[in-house]
């Protein structure tokens, strides 16, 4: 369990669920600054809080393992926003916030952080930050101090406020292997992929859809630039047309650099409710793009345990410094599967409001359904 004695031979090795982290925040290893929301705790994660102030910074920074964040944004500092009563955070600006939540991590846990997928799907880059850090989004185990977050909305000009949820954390229990020899057998027990013959070499292969499924259909959108403010707390009340532009050429699609997209994978993914899912970094040497900024699957995303039954993996995708071709059925990822410590009381889509079990191409929960008109 997660303790000061997490660290000790025998203790299960893996992603704490839920009610794992609710008795981590018991024993005082989250630290959070006002009670924590009472949709905060996710499956295998914990939802990050936007704090008071939010700091623009002339440029992204690690503090070094020689200062705290806050000495750094002393020099690195060129205002402060009050966000008590919400801001609007601009596009092509970098800014730093302190999180709501503090940690004190025993020996044995460590964490790692991650956008929230509607943060990813509005092409809002965002990571998190430890005091002494040398890596973002990684605290180590025994880290003890505060949490910032760097935000940078890269397409839509943004408005949040205290209490604004960005990140997500994940905390891990002791080293957890990460093993093909594990994901083929899971694929043999709970068919992970809709693939016929799954690519599993350094985790589960991605490939994009290009296709589409039923005629008149997008395959995909891109983000329309100078587009409308976004108010991160509000859910289905944007129409799609105003930010972006359905994609229907269908097989291939010339990425912009300048632009972003919204694809879909080709295979339908299940994430066992006994393990959690991670969309890996992925390799440059097989295309000129990024493929994600959010890459946390929860337990039960497209599993039949959680009212689903296979769900695509959305792709928040961009190019590099070069246009780029993206051919229908290409590779653009790879899943790796962890197991939890211990069996979870809640999987996604399990009445906790998850908004994208079942998904297919889907675009951030703020923005009301598209219905495509006949072409």
């Amino acid at each position: 369990m997660p303790s000061s004695e997490a660290g000790q031979p025998g203790t299960p090795c893996g992603i704490l669920p839920a009610h794992a982290i609710e008795r981590l925040i018991a024993e005082g290893a989250v630290k959070p600054e006002r009670p924590l929301d009472g949709d905060q705790i996710q499956p295998a994660s914990l939802d990050l809080r936007l704090g008071t102030r939010a700091y623009r910074v002339r440029a992204s920074f690690l503090p070094g393992p020689k200062s705290t964040l806050a000495e750094r944004l002393r020099e690195m500092s060129l205002h402060e926003i009050d966000l008590e009563g919400g801001a609007v955070l601009e596009t092509g600006c970098v800014y730093v916030v302190r999180l709501l939540e503090s940690l004190k991590l025993p020996l044995g846990i460590s964490a790692a952080a991650n956008p929230k997928s509607s943060t990813g799907r509005l092409d809002i880059f965002t990571r998190v930050i430890a005091d002494r850090a040398r890596e973002f989004d990684t605290l180590a185990e025994a880290y003890e101090g505060a949490l910032y977050a760097e935000i940078s909305p890269r397409t839509f000009s943004t408005l949040v406020r205290t209490g604004s949820r960005l990140s997500q954390i994940r905390f891990r229990q002791g080293p957890v292997p990460r093993s093909d020899d594990t994901i083929a057998r899971l694929h043999a027990h709970e068919a992970l992929s809709s693939s016929a013959r799954p690519d599993i070499a350094n985790g589960l292969a991605l490939s994009v859809d290009l296709e589409g499924g039923f005629a008149g259909e997008p395959v995909g959108y891109r983000a329309k630039r100078h587009a409308g403010l976004v108010d991160i707390d509000r859910k289905g009340a944007l129409n799609v047309l105003d930010y972006w532009e359905p994609i229907f050429e269908r097989g291939s699609l010339i990425l912009d650099p300048s632009q972003f997209y919204i694809l879909a994978s080709r295979e339908a993914v299940r994430v066992p409710p006994d393990h959690a899912a991670e969309m890996v970094p992925f390799n440059p040497l097989v295309g000129e793009f990024r493929v994600h900024y959010a890459g946390f699957f929860d337990p039960g995303f497209g599993h039949r345990s959680g009212g689903g039954e296979g769900a695509r993996a959305v792709l928040e995708v961009r190019s590099h410094e070069v246009p780029f071709v993206l051919e229908h059925a290409q590779m653009i990822g790879r899943l790796i599967y962890e197991p939890l410590t211990e069996p979870p009381q809640q999987v996604y889509g399990q009445g906790i409001g998850s908004n994208y079990q079942r998904q297919g191409l889907k675009l951030s929960k703020h923005f009301k359904p598209y219905e495509p008109l006949s072409r």
